[in-house]
C-alpha cells in the first residue's frame, strides 16, 4: 500500500454507522482517513459534490459505499488488499 491514503471515510459525530465502519476497517487492518462533515466544512461540500447526502460514505478506491453495508465493504477491501 502507497503512503497516499486510499480509503476516506465520510462521517458525522452521532453516527452510529459510522462507528461501525470505523470498526470494520480496523478490525481489518486496513488505515483511513477519517472527515467528519459536521467538523469540518469543506468535507461535508466534498460530499455534496460526489452526489451522496447522508453519512456514513467510505471511499476505497473508485468505490463510494453508502452505509454500513457489510458485503460491499468486504469486496472493496478485499480488492484494496488484493
Amino acid at each position: 500500500m502507497s503512503d497516499t491514503n486510499p480509503v476516506i471515510v465520510y462521517t458525522s459525530t452521532h453516527c452510529n454507522y459510522c462507528k461501525q465502519v470505523k470498526s470494520f476497517l480496523s478490525d481489518r487492518g486496513v488505515a483511513y482517513e477519517e472527515r467528519s462533515i459536521d467538523q469540518e466544512e469543506k468535507f461535508a461540500e466534498e460530499l455534496w459534490n460526489t452526489g451522496m447526502r447522508s453519512v456514513p460514505v467510505t471511499v476505497i478506491g473508485e468505490a463510494k459505499i453508502l452505509g454500513f453495508n457489510q458485503t460491499q465493504l468486504n469486496r472493496a477491501v478485499a480488492e484494496l488488499q488484493a
